[in-house]
């Protein structure tokens, strides 16, 4: 008889006991099913920008995924990642604290799983996994442009787990690349209004791209639409999209020359919302100045640091609103893959980059 399991899967929990398995330091990652969870083949992760950004600084003396990686800083990477699951019993980074989301198939259903799942049914969790159980037997192949690791492995979804089953009209690294980050553009439309100012500061990334379409989706032609782009090649992708009604380079670690940009751009008024989507650190305060008195910023990277936020915020005598960047919001896996069937320029440059 299967194990009675809480549907937030504190059962799983190891240490330290009481909290759930998100914030927990090691889990129970054994794949025998308790009586309410599912048991997924897993097939590829995602791993955060953020993370995976880390995990390759840390194992390849502080190169990018982007770099030309040698077959050691492959392996070293892979040791990287096996030793955090072997360790903590899920992929949670011990140094950003998040972890990303997998692709696969179900295996096998517990009695008292309440659900519309089959076995069979290939899925994306929308679950992080510094949450989820997981096993890795084996990583197959991995493409660290874009955060990608084939892996042979299980993995656990409890029953409060979200997922989406995958679309059939597209390939699956693509909706993959996708529900990544279907959160950012859905709390973007949830924000953004009729004739606001929006600032996207990393508008020229995955998650980036997303919200610039959705802001000027929701902005209008009354509206205003400033990406942020860190690098020539960004601010290129983001004007080829078209999105942007302007875009400009900064550093986004240099919260007064992005300041100023957005000062001279707006005529002084500044954003009524500001979406932080950059996965590098020291980014906060530039988000921060550039919206106005009571407006909006959205952090939606994993890179963010809450307390210089907040701190720094009451630091420079900004009332603004700040919002936690949370990767659920309802419908939002329809809401960012309907973009790309929505916009065919938007889903080429994802599919030239991810798919």
């Amino acid at each position: 008889m299967q194990k009675k399991g809480c549907p937030y899967g504190t059962h799983r929990v190891i240490s330290p006991k009481g909290v759930l398995p998100q914030p927990a330091d090691v889990i129970d990652n054994t794949m025998e099913i308790y009586d309410n969870e599912v048991l997924i083949n897993v097939q590829t992760l995602n791993v955060d920008s953020a993370s995976f950004t880390e995990i390759v600084r840390r194992a390849c003396d502080g190169k990018k995924p982007t770099d030309d990686l040698s077959a050691a800083d492959i392996q070293s990477i892979k040791d990287t990642m096996l030793g955090i699951v072997a360790k903590a019993g899920k992929h949670k980074n011990p140094w950003t604290g998040s972890g990303g989301m997998l692709i696969g198939t179900v295996e096998k259903i517990g009695d008292n799983y309440v659900g519309d799942l089959k076995v069979g049914d290939k899925l994306a969790t929308l679950v992080s996994l510094s949450l989820t159980p997981l096993v890795i037997d084996e990583i197959i192949d991995m493409r660290p442009a874009i955060d990608q690791v084939d892996i042979k492995g299980h993995a656990i979804l409890f029953q409060s787990g979200i997922y989406a089953i995958l679309p059939d009209d597209m390939p699956e690294n693509l909706a993959l690349s996708v529900l990544d980050v279907a959160g950012a553009p859905a709390q973007t439309a949830k924000l953004v209004q009729s004739g606001d100012t929006v600032v996207v500061i990393g508008g020229g990334g995955k998650s980036g791209m997303l919200c610039l379409y959705e802001a000027k989706k929701r902005a209008g032609v009354n509206g205003k639409v400033i990406c942020i782009a860190g690098s020539p090649k960004s601010a290129k992708r983001a004007e080829d999209l078209g999105f942007a009604d302007e875009v400009i380079v900064a550093d986004a670690t240099n919260a007064v020359e992005v300041y100023n940009k957005i000062m001279e751009s707006t005529d002084g008024k500044l954003a009524d919302v500001v979406i932080n989507c950059v996965s590098i650190e020291n980014t906060e305060m530039a988000s921060i100045l550039a919206t106005k008195d009571d407006g909006t910023v959205y952090f939606f990277s994993m890179a963010t640091n809450f307390t210089k936020a907040a701190l720094g915020a009451e630091g420079v005598g900004k009332d603004v609103n700040m919002i936690i960047g949370n990767g659920y919001c309802k419908g939002h896996a329809a809401i960012a893959l309907q973009e790309l069937r929505e916009s065919e320029l938007l889903r080429k440059v994802f599919t030239d980059l991810f798919a």
